[in-house]
């Protein structure tokens, strides 16, 4: 008996949710006379934006049949699950019907591998350009590239979608070819190598045709399981440093490992990788991508894992206290950027306040400097209110009393 749209629906929607890189920035795609949707600068997708909006698409799978035996994925082929397939006609539909009824702003597509790499991406891009072509449809649109397709097709599907994402899966090639033996690690490094080239190239057509058309406008993102494999957070930060420089990702994102499957080669099948790892990981993330440190920086192979009590800025200050306190006043933008309590916004504006008067402690809240935090490293017109006596133990103390509501916050979200 055949499977109504609705069915359908459920069993793929609930198959996506495991895949986490679907966030979106940057797409300014806009709407065209006669036409449908409109992709915002912060992007579409069903999770927070960076302003702190809740925002929402269509996330499904295509299809959760599958030829690889991936010993993580719910969706391997050995497993005995309620399987489902929707057309490209069907998902057009859907996408359109939500949009209509303002349910969602876009679609992220993903798909298990059915007959070939090049089988699938015929399916994904054919809904693709029926929503573009057909429909009109100018919202965002999030589809993955399955590694191993073709490049014909890489270079089709990136004139019709606004990001791409190609999941590397594990930070460690031997994990995936353990864990995942039907992917390989070439095919997922030349997908990204691809995608990266055809992104410096359309850039570079644009300058001289302004008629050019856009090739994945938001960028490609990619993802990263976490804690199934007994890598170390150095090593996980290692690889996205990695992928940043050599193939311009607008973001990576840290899966933790939810155990779907008994697998006696995986390091925990019981026990879900608590929520507070994830949420450091992204943190020292955030300080990679905007404030100029580096993966060893953060974490070395004597200290290989992420504190789950501070913050990784917070730990870096603490173990650098020779670094500190530096003068607001005087310190460079590069250096502010150190200090616990001050961001990327408050920097500047401490640089450029400080122009035309001197900084002084009344000041600080109105820069938007967490004071609680920074007190224990700066100066400020020459006052210090810190420690008087160095005490990195004492200042860990301190600070960790600062993380206790965060922590306890992920703790109790994660179920421990």
């Amino acid at each position: 008996m055949s499977k109504s749209i609705e069915e359908k629906l459920r069993i793929l929607s609930d198959a996506a949710k495991y895949d986490v890189s679907c966030s979106s920035s940057g797409s300014s795609r806009k709407n065209t006379n006669n036409g449908l949707g409109n992709a915002a600068i912060n992007g579409i997708c069903h999770s927070w934006s960076a302003d702190g909006r809740c925002i929402s698409l269509l996330k499904i799978l295509m299809t959760n049949y599958c030829i690889y035996d991936c010993k993580y994925c719910i969706n391997r082929k050995d497993n005995d699950i309620e399987r489902a397939i929707l057309t490209p006609d069907e998902i057009v539909k859907l996408t359109i019907n939500f949009y209509r009824r303002n349910y969602i702003e876009g679609l992220f597509l993903s798909s298990g591998i059915i007959k070939s790499a090049d089988y699938t991406m015929e399916l994904m891009i054919a809904v693709a350009k029926k929503l573009r072509l057909e429909e009109k449809f100018n919202g965002y649109i999030h589809m993955k590239v399955i590694p191993g397709a073709s490049r014909q097709l890489i270079n089709e599907i990136g004139l019709y979608v606004d990001r791409v994402s190609v999941n590397i899966e594990f930070a460690e090639n031997t994990a995936l070819k353990l864990f995942a033996p039907d992917k390989k690690p070439t095919d997922i490094s030349t997908s990204m190598g691809l995608i990266r080239k055809n992104m410096i190239e359309n850039a570079e057509d644009k300058k001289i045709f302004k008629s050019t058309p856009s090739f994945i406008p938001a960028g490609q993102t990619t993802q990263m399981i976490i804690g199934a494999s007994g890598e170390s957070d150095y090593a996980i930060l290692s690889r996205s440093e990695n992928l940043y420089k050599n193939f311009d990702l607008k973001r990576v994102y840290y899966s933790g490992y939810i155990p779907v499957n008994k697998s006696g080669i995986l390091v925990s099948t019981e026990q879900a990788v608590p929520m507070i790892r994830e949420h450091r990981l992204y943190q020292a993330d955030w300080l990679l991508r905007f404030y100029d440190f580096k993966a060893d920086e953060i974490l070395d192979e004597k200290d290989p894992f992420v504190d789950p009590l501070l913050d990784p800025k917070t730990n870096w200050a603490i173990k650098n206290s020779h670094f500190f306190p530096i003068e607001i006043n005087k310190a460079s933008y590069k250096d502010l950027l150190r200090v616990p309590g001050i961001g990327v916004t408050s920097a500047k504006r401490i640089v450029m306040t400080r122009k035309y008067s001197t900084i002084r402690y009344e000041h600080l809240k109105k820069l938007g400097i967490v004071i609680k935090r920074a007190k224990y490293f700066i100066t400020v017109n020459g006052e210090f209110l810190g420690f008087k006596k160095e005490n990195p133990e004492l200042l860990r103390n301190a600070l960790m009393e600062k993380e206790k509501m965060v922590t306890e916050q992920l703790r109790l979200f994660n179920g421990l």
